[in-house]
């Protein structure tokens, strides 16, 4: 597929050294155009409905989040291109889909057109076909510790896991157990079932996701009709779970 995409920048070098490097080394890529301020480029956001949008974090008159804020919807990847790593903690926040320090360097930008365009190729086949994960329905139990014993689950029943400091909020159809153990704990112990990380807070069992939301790093329901937030980072990895 080819990737709509658009670059938001206020300084017209850079628009231009981008510009090239997409035309000579991304041919999967097709600029719909550029914006050289916030105002504009929400105008341009709103209008073109891009798969990626190539954003200057520091601006005139505001920056790059400024601009996100104000989208009530989000359905595109964004990259974010600034000389300053200050702003890379920001940009997870706002579920950037990459990071691309100046000056860019064309390897990472290659790898930050084909990430994109490997997530926009899963949700247009998600898009056509009910969800349904690879892997077969969790078989088996897992032991919860509590203060006055232990509870044997039926890892089938888990719907999702939430992370609270070092305890987990474990979460089934009528019920939920909180549990001192960390949700790294219950990452690696049902590793080898039908789980996924797609957050630092969430744990889902993607036998439960009823539906996938595109979004700023995406959300999924989940069949106790709870919606849980993706982030950037474990999307790609989320998506590779459904055919």
């Amino acid at each position: 597929m080819k990737l709509k995409a658009l670059i938001i920048e206020d300084e017209a070098n850079s628009r231009d050294i981008l510009r090239n490097f997409l035309e000579r080394y991304c041919p999967e890529v097709a600029l719909s155009g550029e914006a050289d301020n916030i105002e504009a480029g929400l105008e341009l956001i709103q209008s073109a409905k891009p798969d990626v949008v190539f954003l200057d974090v520091e601006m005139p008159y505001g920056n790059a989040f400024d601009l996100l804020e104000q989208l009530e919807v989000r359905n595109f990847e964004t990259v974010f291109v600034t000389a300053y790593n200050a702003y890379a903690m920001e940009a997870l926040n706002n579920h950037a889909a990459y990071y691309l320090m100046k000056p860019i360097n064309i390897e990472e930008l290659i790898k930050a057109v084909t990430y994109v365009k490997e997530i926009k190729e899963k949700e247009q086949f998600l898009e056509k076909r009910v969800l349904k994960s690879r892997i077969q329905k969790a078989e088996g139990k897992i032991t919860l510790p509590q203060q006055d014993g232990f509870k044997v689950l039926d890892i089938a029943d888990i719907i999702y896991c939430k992370a609270d400091d070092n305890y987990t909020e474990i979460f089934l159809k009528d019920k939920k157990y909180l549990v001192s153990k960390t949700l790294k704990y219950f990452e690696d112990a049902l590793k080898d079932f039908s789980f996924a990380r797609i957050h630092k807070s969430y744990l889902v069992n993607v036998n439960e996701v009823l539906q996938y939301k595109k979004g700023k790093g995406g959300s999924v329901v989940v069949s106790n009709g709870k919606e849980l937030m993706v982030s950037a980072s474990k999307k790609r990895q989320f998506l590779s779970h459904f055919e």
